[in-house]
């Protein structure tokens, strides 16, 4: 099947909170019949409360208003925040939300993982920044680099139908052997049109590697340069011997990755793959300035794609993720601009001689780590596919009315 081509009327790059809270919240109150947000993260800080703040105004002005948040990373939302939205008549969703056990957060697989807000079905926002303070300047040295992108025209179609189609508990399970198969999507459209995108989702039911497919594509038909920025950096063997290859045959890849990981564990992962991939003259260059958030990727002078997926397990496995694929040769180099700033200011590069002579103990478990990621991805797709429920809060209750004087 061929990927869903549509003309992109404008598009725009929204590099951190600082450029991407300002437009969606201009957004929201300029909205005069829908506002539909997916969100793996809202928290009830100044940036929360700003959105609950334009949500409440568009809700008591007519429109229509649905805010869909994950069970797992919006779980401390509270009835002081919940209460005031669905009283004015927003409907506030939950994907999988369960109660904590001692304390702790236990339903760690299968999360809504999507950043996407569809205002009055023309204009939309796609990427990985959620709706937390984390995300800007000032927030401190864990403040996060990321990115979305603004998108008008007729794709925007495209991504308010998805966003629609999640309003409500679609319910029914599928299992995994009556899923339908999708054939491998085209990486171009068949078209010279100066701005084309392609949204493009992963799901545990009928899109479970499409966001994959597409990278691969892409990595495959390269024939000059490769740029990919990722938070968390762990893909399956397929895809790290397609970048292989691609470096092999003369495209110059270059991989920013954290150098200042939020996730311990995620930089340890990343890293137990650099051997492999200097030796095929990859450049690997650490982001050091501040926790590295974003999923961004380009491929020679046109391709390039905006998201939420990571390349680790979670996201090409597990998470229900977002991404725009755009053909575009201006958005191309403007993201491509950015990222080279992000190289050559806030980034250290991996010395291939130095890495290589790490000690035995490093090199075995590279091996040992390379070779499971072989199997690992087949491994979590095993993993139970309910498909979880979505169930929305309920509205405040009414006040009674005060007794007559």
């Amino acid at each position: 099947m061929k990927a869903n081509w549509s003309p992109i009327g404008h598009i725009e790059l929204l590099e951190n909170g600082e450029a991407f809270y300002p437009r969606v919240f201009e957004a929201i109150a300029q909205a005069q019949t829908e506002v539909l947000i997916e969100t793996f993260i809202l928290f009830e800080d100044k940036v929360g409360w700003a959105l609950h703040a334009v949500l409440l105004d568009a809700a008591q002005r007519g429109v229509r208003v649905v805010l869909t948040v994950d069970g797992f990373g919006s779980c401390d939302l509270g009835d002081d925040y919940v209460g005031p939205l669905t009283a004015a008549g927003v409907r506030v969703q939950f994907f999988d939300k369960r109660p904590r056990l001692l304390g702790m957060r236990l339903h760690a697989f299968r999360r809504l993982h999507r950043k996407l807000v569809v205002v009055d079905g023309a204009r939309a926002f796609v990427g990985g920044i959620n709706f937390s303070a984390d995300h800007l300047g000032d927030f401190g040295p864990q403040a996060k680099q990321d990115y979305a992108v603004l998108v008008e025209g007729p794709l925007v179609a495209e991504i308010h139908r998805f966003a629609l189609s999640n309003t409500q508990d679609r319910g029914r399970r599928r299992w995994w052997w009556n899923r339908p198969r999708i054939a491998l999507a085209q990486a171009r459209p068949d078209t010279s049109t100066e701005a084309w995108g392609a949204f493009i989702t992963r799901d545990n039911e009928a899109h479970p590697t499409d966001i994959e497919r597409h990278y691969r594509l892409a990595i495959r038909m390269a024939q000059r340069e490769l740029i990919l920025a990722h938070a968390y950096f762990f893909p399956g063997y397929r895809l790290l011997r397609d970048l292989r290859n691609a470096a092999r045959r003369g495209v110059r890849v270059r991989l920013i990755l954290q150098g200042e990981p939020d996730m311990p564990i995620a930089g340890l992962a990343a890293r137990s793959l650099y051997r492999y991939l200097l030796g095929a003259g990859i450049e690997i260059h650490e982001y050091c300035e501040r926790p590295l958030h974003g999923k961004v990727a380009l491929a020679d002078d046109d391709w390039a794609t905006v998201g939420s997926s990571n390349l680790d397990p979670w996201s090409l496995s597990l998470n229900l993720e977002a991404n725009v694929v755009v053909w575009s040769r201006a958005f191309n180099e403007h993201l491509r601009h950015r990222l080279e700033h992000l190289m050559r200011n806030h980034c250290r590069q991996i010395d291939a001689e130095a890495e290589g002579s790490s000690r035995v103990w490093r090199l075995g478990s590279s091996v040992l780590v390379f070779h499971l990621l072989r199997h690992f991805p087949r491994w979590l797709a095993w993993l139970p596919r309910r498909q979880p429920r979505i169930t929305a809060a309920s509205p405040a209750p009414t006040p009674p009315e005060p007794p007559p004087a």
